[in-house]
């Protein structure tokens, strides 16, 4: 896929690994519709890489409503969409069972609702309008959905069971997905991102970030959001690369705590 001139869409890209992405998208020449629920980050953006290139719209991907009427209204300004990337995700830490009782059920849910419904949700909305393009390449091709795990789908630590259960969620249903819509010529494949230094680990004391450094194999620091964002537009861009789940991690296997 040339991105030059194709329309994407980023849950959580006011911020972090969904910001990067918007960013490296509008560099190669792409549209953008930032669906997230941080207005005034999102506002910012759009000023400051420009109304022409960036919209933003406020979205609760969970919601079935409130991503339909977004899609709806991107477009109506855009008229197509080739590329969508799930980012929007949350997180509470808190174990099956502790010296606070039981996990809470109404947080195990919203951690689901928000990552793997939330991704799904958007998946099957933008795939109805990618189906819609005409194919820009002889084989067929449409566009591409591309996701966010993490490799606590693989290794959950401690307190992660609600967060590795949402990512592993994602990661089995990469292949499927693909095969299901391989006869209108949508892609799908999912970033597993390892330590990336997202705002809320800028917000760590600096002796906290040299020791999740340590625990990196080789290059020995925390990702960078900009290297998510390559690898999304080279998921993009690599029209062989389908119903696969990609780990970029520094080759890091997370300890149990």
């Amino acid at each position: 896929m040339d991105i030059s001139g194709k329309i994407a869409l980023v849950t959580g890209g006011a911020s972090g690994l969904g910001e990067a992405t918007v960013r490296a998208y509008v560099a190669k020449g792409a549209r953008v519709a930032i669906f997230d629920l941080n207005e005034e980050r999102g506002d910012s953006l759009v000023n400051e890489l420009g109304a022409d290139k960036v919209t933003f719209y406020k979205v609760n991907v969970s919601d079935e409503d409130s991503v339909a009427a977004a899609i709806s209204s991107m477009m109506e300004k855009y008229g197509a969409l080739h590329i969508c990337n799930n980012f929007a995700g949350v997180g509470n830490p808190e174990k099956t069972y502790g010296k606070k009782g039981v996990h809470s059920l109404d947080r195990y849910k919203k951690v689901l609702e928000v990552n793997l419904i939330g991704s799904f949700n958007v998946a099957r909305l933008a795939a109805e309008q990618i189906a819609k393009n005409e194919p820009y390449d002889e084989y067929g091709a449409r566009g591409v959905i591309i996701h966010t795990a993490s490799v606590a789908a693989y290794e959950g630590q401690i307190g992660q069971v609600a967060y590795s259960s949402s990512k592993g969620g994602i990661v089995s249903m990469t292949l499927p997905m693909a095969r299901d819509l391989a006869s209108v010529g949508i892609r799908v494949n999912t970033i597993v991102p390892g330590l990336i230094l997202t705002p809320l680990l800028e917000r760590l004391p600096e002796n906290a970030k040299k020791a999740l450094e340590t625990s990196v194999v080789n290059p020995q620091r925390l990702g960078r959001p900009e290297e998510i964002a390559h690898l999304s537009v080279m998921m993009a861009e690599n029209e062989y690369l389908n119903g696969e789940s990609i780990r970029l991690d520094g080759a890091i296997r997370m300890q149990p705590r």
